[in-house]
């Protein structure tokens, strides 16, 4: 069947005004690897279309056989194959890098072209040429070439064709879309390679207009040769967090590949389906109805909701972050992430057990030192009541002795009595001494962050403090000056032991302040007053010292930092600031001035007790 060339002519030069069109926008985007390539493919259809048109123009009239055109048109359509792989290459991974074996696909192209640019001696590419493909004999060589093109041209639809249905399904209207117009040439060559339908050389081409056509729907309507969703696509899949993306009914829409590995999914087609249908099949279970609830509080509030899952099979914990997505207003649907905490839980962990370590360190040199101390003042007593128990015995062997004399009187015997009264009196002031010293020990001797709250007065605390810095102050030669301004129905309510450890930790700071300066008769002023305004009592620390150094105030509390050498591990201010805001919901400040000493204020809530009244 011959068809009017002017039909294939018109069809031929409106497909090169197209070709220009796509090529000017192509160029807008000239910066990107892709879109280079696809510049190379449009390149090589208008340069076959061209050639076709010189066929159809000059053949005739100036009796030059049609072959000799295609030596022209050859050049298009044994290289545009190539172009297309590369462009399926460069789109599944943003940007390739060449190597030999890509330059082996320039090279077999060129020797089917040398083959036809010679096929007058040999005859290997067509044994017989004609315009009407059904009068084409292929040689060896040009059903080589065929087999050829097809194939890489197949490959780079393929690997385009995969990463647009990963990406967004296959059903998606930019899927559809790069189906149809593959699909056109693809059937139209087969067709007529096959001699099943009569056609011309001619229909190639035009059917490889309308693939353009249709790419280049995909290019102005989903944005084909922007590389953001390439790259945000592989962003997503090497990010160690995974996610989900559901709509409305909680069908699963998108996902990315941590997701599938994370929870060893075996199908991975899992779009399209409802989430439950394949997390509950999964040996790390989650807690169906928490999630379920969660997901549902999202679509209601619009808040994100997190939830924590450890997943014993695994050994890992993660935070499942839930979150909607709305589009121009409207609720289009729910993503869920899936944050991997497990090391994070684990570094915590060890950050906290090597802090109690230095925490019970700290507390134990410092209780060591404390004791070593009041082991010194214990002496004192211990002698007072060894002494008075030597009086007293001699006074119990002189009654016995004076029973039966008759040269002792009563007012004797009363006399050696109120002797005796006296000294058991002294004894037990050492005894009710020895006894606070023991009691506060005690009180030290627990863990700094045991929490036992208990009501106490003020005073109680600061008798504690006393006995236990005692020996610091008097081999310091520091005297410690106490003003208690707080009334004793004003009560605290924490864990008193904590507190008077936060009180002993800067009364020795304000101790150690001073051995940077030779300075005789140093006081320490320990206060307290109550603000009734706030509901508060403040207590003051303060010294007369050298003050805090500039580099230095700016990090207290915040890190672990001293002053004080080897001598100091900077545990005490950081673990008392943290003591006083857990146990009291107080705070700890200060104030200092350079060569005018330091002032530490704990601010404390405090409680007024309820005074029961007797029947």
């Amino acid at each position: 069947m011959r068809l009017n060339m002017k039909i294939y002519l018109f069809a031929l030069m409106l497909s090169i005004v197209f070709l220009l069109l796509t090529l000017k926008f192509i160029n807008t985007k000239r910066n990107s690897q892709l879109s280079k390539a696809w510049t190379y493919s449009v390149l090589l259809m208008i340069l076959w279309c061209s050639g076709l048109i010189l066929q159809i123009l000059l053949s005739d009239k100036l009796g030059i056989l049609p072959i000799y055109f295609d030596y022209i048109v050859y050049v298009g359509t044994c290289f545009l194959p190539v172009a297309v792989y590369f462009i399926g290459k460069i789109y599944t991974n943003t940007k390739i890098k060449l190597t030999r074996l890509h330059l082996l696909l320039f090279i077999i192209p060129i020797i089917f072209l040398l083959t036809l640019w010679t096929n007058d001696l040999h005859h290997l590419f067509f044994k017989q040429h004609s315009i009407y493909m059904e009068e084409v004999v292929l040689g060896p060589i040009g059903i080589l070439n065929s087999i050829y093109t097809y194939f890489i041209l197949f490959l780079g639809i393929y690997n385009l064709l995969k990463f647009s249905i990963k990406n967004s399904g296959f059903f998606s209207k930019q899927s559809l879309i790069i189906v149809l117009g593959i699909l056109i040439p693809v059937i139209a060559n087969v067709l007529g390679t096959f001699k099943i339908i009569p056609m011309t050389i001619y229909v190639t081409p035009i059917c490889f207009s309308f693939t353009l056509l249709f790419l280049s729907i995909a290019m102005f309507k989903f944005n084909f040769l922007d590389t953001s969703p390439i790259a945000l696509q592989k962003i997503v899949d090497r990010i160690s967090d995974s996610y989900l993306v559901l709509n409305e009914s909680n069908m699963v829409i998108d996902y990315n590949k941590p997701f599938i590995d994370t929870f060893e999914i075996k199908n991975t087609n899992i779009r399209n389906k409802n989430i439950l249908e394949f997390i509950e099949k999964t040996e790390y279970k989650i807690n169906t109805k928490k999630f379920l609830n969660a997901i549902e509080k999202v679509k209601l509030t619009s808040k994100t909701q997190k939830i924590n899952e450890t997943f014993a099979t695994i050994e890992k914990t993660f935070t499942i972050e839930i979150s909607d997505i709305v589009s121009q207003g409207k609720f289009i649907g729910i993503i869920i992430l899936f944050k991997d905490i497990t090391q994070h839980m684990k570094d915590m962990e060890t950050i906290k057990n090597n802090q109690d370590m230095l925490v019970e360190r700290e507390r134990l040199a410092s209780l060591g030192q404390m004791i070593g101390g009041i082991s010194h003042n214990l002496k004192t007593p211990i002698f007072s009541i060894a002494g008075g128990l030597e009086a007293v015995d001699d006074l119990i062997k002189e009654y016995e002795a004076s029973i039966d004399s008759p040269q002792v009187t009563k007012e004797d015997m009363y006399e050696i009595g109120n002797d005796m009264e006296e000294w058991i009196s002294k004894m037990k002031k050492h005894l009710e001494y020895m006894s606070d010293v023991i009691t506060a020990v005690k009180g030290q001797a627990v863990k700094f962050s045991e929490n036992t709250n208990v009501n106490f007065k003020i005073s109680e605390a600061f008798k504690h403090v006393k006995i236990l810095m005692q020996h610091e102050l008097k081999t310091s030669l520091i005297n410690l000056r106490i003003t208690n301004d707080v009334p004793d129905d004003i009560l605290l309510m924490g864990n008193m032991n904590g507190l008077i450890q936060v009180i002993d930790n800067l009364t020795s700071n304000a101790i150690y302040a001073y051995k940077s300066i030779n300075k005789t008769d140093c006081n320490i002023d320990l206060s307290a007053k109550y603000i009734e305004d706030k509901n508060n009592i403040e207590i003051r620390v303060q010294d007369y010292g050298p003050g805090i150094p500039k580099e230095v105030q700016n990090k207290l509390f915040k890190e672990m930092i001293t002053t004080k050498g080897k001598e100091g591990t900077g545990l005490g201010l950081f673990m008392s600031a943290s003591n006083i805001k857990a146990q009291f919901k107080g705070s700890l400040t200060f104030e200092t001035k350079e060569g005018e000493g330091t002032t530490f204020i704990i601010t404390l809530p405090t409680i007024k007790p309820v005074l029961i009244q007797e029947d």
